[in-house]
């Protein structure tokens, strides 16, 4: 590749991701995107299915990531304090859980954004850079993606949708009276990342 060539493409990785729904939102914007995970893709294109670990130094410009929130999620805190104790296999799991987001944060690539849901304040992560939804960018749905970002802007909402819907429980089960039971009825459904989002990630970053 030219360099006349390469000031206008990115080699972009996406880890923890199967979808391949950010991978295929970059490449349609004429870059070179794989998606990395230890489950094989489940759309065509540029796979590695494997440890991020493996492939992480091979000259990326972009990495946008997605590391496993079981453990660290705000809407599992509850089951650290099962019965009013305190769950210190889960809180291990979870410390170990942190130290991979926080080696892909850190890793050594000139862009970065890490996705996860809210995090549980016991483990300490870094704050945030912005919370988005899928009702701002064309999706009836709120669920919302926290990004943790490193040399990039923050993402503009394109289409706002003022009637969503939950696509998984809130955490407390209850609001306004009501039980909030989600759409999402799966672990899969509900860790759902979004075209429109990953839309706006090919849009609004390929030419930062």
């Amino acid at each position: 590749m030219d360099a006349k060539t390469r000031t206008h493409t990115m080699r972009v990785l996406v880890a923890c991701e199967y979808s391949g729904t950010v991978r295929d939102a970059f490449t349609a914007k004429g870059h070179y995107a794989m998606s990395c995970d230890l489950l094989p893709t489940e759309s065509e294109g540029p796979h590695y299915q494997g440890d991020v670990f493996d492939v992480i130094n091979d000259g990326w410009d972009l990495m946008v990531a997605h590391p496993p929130c079981t453990y660290l999620s705000n809407a599992g805190a509850r089951w650290l304090f099962p019965n009013g104790g305190f769950n210190e296999e889960r809180y291990a799991k979870g410390l170990e859980a942190k130290a991979f987001f926080m080696a892909l944060l850190n890793a050594d690539i000139p862009k970065i954004c890490v996705e996860n849901p809210t995090p549980s304040k016991i483990y300490d992560l870094p704050v945030p850079t912005q919370r988005v939804q899928p009702w701002q960018f064309g999706h009836p749905w709120s669920k919302g993606a926290t990004l943790w970002l490193k040399n990039l802007p923050k993402l503009e909402p394109t289409k706002i949708v003022e009637n969503y819907d939950y696509w998984c429980s809130n955490g407390y089960g209850w609001k306004d009276g009501k039980r909030i039971l989600g759409k999402a009825t799966s672990a899969k459904e509900r860790s759902k990342f979004w075209s429109g989002i990953a839309e706006a990630m090919a849009n609004q970053w390929s030419n930062e």
